[in-house]
């Protein structure tokens, strides 16, 4: 007799495992500790065996035979179920393995053992996240150019367009890699090329004029807020590096003895370490800050946890609460200023300005001479550069 939904959810456990029989080989096997479970029984060449198919009620009567018919149409195909099942589950294994998301993290960490810079691994993180959970699932052999064209158009319908752009690149690498690896053929990235809007070439914005700079100066001086943003303010225009370099400034870096911050490579745009002289204002205001947090590993910690640095954009949150627009001033900003009014001195090597803003000289050569050249100008520059701020604050020139 064929079993009803009733009849099972009346099957009470007993002392000892029974079955309670439905039809062509399905049953419910209810077991002494209530737990009800469906199998199809089959014969393969003679042999009796058994298929599991799941509990009630999460498998209902409805799917169990479904289920049972599934395994008779193979049966009938002189395919072993159990060894179907055993396959399928295999096949879901690999293609979890071969995941656009779990490729892109082997290949994050190989980029990690090589020691990319950190800020560059998290970007890759991000940009994982960014391309959602349902596309990080999908197999990268069975990604088509359309699907991922999808997800890039998303960001690009929001103008996020160089988001998109980058997106599209970062899934080239991703895929690049998978094919080196031999778990997939293609590049589905690479035939998106030129399909994406361009982005205009975007300049950071600076204020180059002297006296403008100087009102800023004078700004940052009357800031009122957390001390790390107020101090990390102060420093920047002193030492010109990199947001994120500053940022994740650490004690550990600063030699105050020798009056130099060395920058690990790890941190480093251009993946070599950099060595910034600090001029007595610099030190000053380092020394001040070390009473606030010189007991932790950032110098400029965030208001969160001391245990992170403050974020990647405190500082132009800060310049927008001065008053500062976007289109007039930003973070990145500081080092355009430095840059511009060193030259425009004309009293400094232009190669020890560039080696001082850290930017890649060509020539591996000459990028070698460099790293120790100019350091006793770029020492006598960082102090000529300080005290030329405190002169543009106090409203000279």
């Amino acid at each position: 007799m064929a079993l009803t939904d009733t009849a099972i959810r009346n099957a009470k456990p007993t002392d000892k495992p029974y079955k309670v029989t439905d039809s062509q080989g399905l049953y419910l096997l209810v077991n002494p500790r209530g737990s009800k479970l469906w199998r199809v029984k089959y014969r393969m060449n003679g042999v009796e065996r058994k298929l599991a198919l799941g509990p009630y009620p999460e498998i209902t009567l409805a799917e169990a035979r479904a289920a049972r018919d599934a395994a008779r149409r193979q049966l009938a195909h002189a395919v072993d179920p159990n060894v179907a099942k055993r396959q399928a589950r295999i096949e879901a294994s690999i293609r979890a393995s071969n995941s656009f998301a779990t490729v892109a993290e082997e290949l994050i960490e190989k980029k990690t053992r090589e020691g990319l810079a950190e800020p560059t691994l998290e970007k890759m993180r991000w940009f994982v996240k960014l391309l959602g959970t349902d596309f990080g699932k999908r197999p990268v052999t069975e990604i088509m150019p359309q699907e991922l064209l999808h997800e890039l158009r998303k960001h690009e319908r929001r103008g996020r367009l160089e988001t998109a752009n980058l997106l599209r690149s970062f899934a080239s690498r991703v895929f690049r890699y998978a094919v080196a690896t031999a778990r997939a053929e293609r590049d589905p990235a690479q035939l998106l090329i030129g399909t994406l809007t361009s982005p205009r070439v975007k300049h950071f914005a600076a204020i180059t004029d002297p006296v403008a700079f100087g009102a800023l100066l004078r700004a940052i001086e009357d800031y009122q807020g957390d001390p790390s943003v107020m101090y990390a303010l102060k420093l920047t225009p002193h030492v010109f590096q990199r947001p994120g370099e500053l940022r994740q400034m650490e004690w550990a870096e600063i030699n105050f003895d020798k009056a130099v911050w060395i920058i690990p490579e790890g941190k480093m745009k251009m993946r070599q370490p950099h060595s910034v002289p600090l001029s007595r204002q610099a030190l000053a205001i380092l020394t001040e800050m070390r009473g606030l947090s010189g007991s932790g590993r950032y110098v400029f910690p965030s208001v969160r946890t001391r245990a992170r640095p403050i974020s990647d954009n405190t500082i132009n949150a800060a310049l927008r609460r001065m008053g500062y627009s976007k289109e007039q001033m930003t973070a990145h900003g500081f080092r355009t200023s430095a840059s511009s009014l060193l030259n425009e001195s004309g009293k400094w090597n232009p190669d020890a300005i560039e080696r001082a803003l850290a930017h890649m000289v060509a020539g591996s050569v000459r990028r070698i001479y460099n790293q120790s050249a100019y350091w006793k100008e770029r020492v006598e520059m960082a102090q000529w550069w300080s005290d030329y701020l405190c002169r543009l604050r106090d409203g000279g020139m």
